[in-house]
């Protein structure tokens, strides 16, 4: 009875004493690329500060400010640690695909593969869709509510918080990286099964729907935002329904 309990319980000790190291070297990896950013957060702060500069243009009189006394040292540490993730991602991935590899088949881990590599290059693909394209429409416009004494009595000036700015744009990018994920985890729920190629098809007007929800919801509030995810969005969606029908044609079994 002993020896059957030490023999089962010790694959589990086996497993927890990998996940407490992958957990250690991840802490350890984010750890060192916060740092390394936080050295570089000049730079950073100036790229994320930049497209909101263009849209303000060169008036000497605009600026971001702080009206707290660790606002501004903690807003680096949030901006270091935003970057960090960037910079470490691959990093983490590879800690995160050490500790599932093992369990899996050689075929599951060859199957894997392309969603491993397509994640984060689907990520960095809406990161640079709403820094370049999204938020310097969408700046422009919420500028244009400025207005000096001769229109409103009084000036309606933008006096934005440094960390207020950086949160907004930091969520934004990190929005539209998880929404550009979309067609990986529509492939991955077709390959276990749950959806076809066919039932996204049948169900394509209630996605269109979701998708402009979720771009409503995630963009600045104004058209011309919401449309340019809504529609990179929609064309990915037309685009996991040709690839969902076309590996269905040709599938590869997941056993060994």
């Amino acid at each position: 009875m002993i020896t059957d309990l030490d023999s089962t319980s010790q694959p589990l000790i086996d497993h927890l004493t990998e996940l407490r190291k992958r957990v250690l070297w991840s802490v350890v990896i984010m750890l060192v690329g916060t740092g390394i950013c936080y050295h570089f957060r000049d730079n950073i702060y100036g790229f994320l500060v930049k497209p909101l500069a263009d849209a303000m243009g060169p008036d000497d009189s605009q600026r971001l400010i702080y009206t707290n006394l660790t606002e501004a040292f903690f807003t680096y540490v949030k901006v270091s640690v935003f970057a960090g993730c960037f910079l470490t991602f691959p990093f983490l991935a590879t800690q995160i695909w050490m500790f599932i590899s093992p369990g899996l088949y050689k075929r599951e881990k060859a199957a894997m593969l392309p969603f491993l590599i397509a994640a984060p290059i689907m990520f960095f693909l809406g990161g640079a869709l709403v820094y370049y394209i999204v938020i310097p429409g969408a700046w422009k416009f919420f500028l244009s509510f400025q207005s000096s004494g001769s229109e409103t009595v009084l000036p309606i000036m933008l006096e934005a918080k440094v960390s207020d700015y950086l949160d907004l744009i930091m969520v934004l990018i990190f929005a539209f990286g998880l929404a550009f994920q979309m067609p990986i985890v529509l492939a991955l729920m077709a390959k276990a099964g749950i959806i076809s190629a066919q039932w996204l098809a049948a169900k394509r007007r209630y996605a269109i729907v979701l998708i402009f929800i979720v771009a409503a919801i995630i963009t600045p509030p104004d058209i011309i935002s919401q449309i340019a995810l809504a529609i990179p969005l929609m064309i990915l969606y037309e685009i996991s329904i040709l690839l969902i029908r076309r590996s269905s044609k040709n599938p590869n079994a997941n056993t060994p």
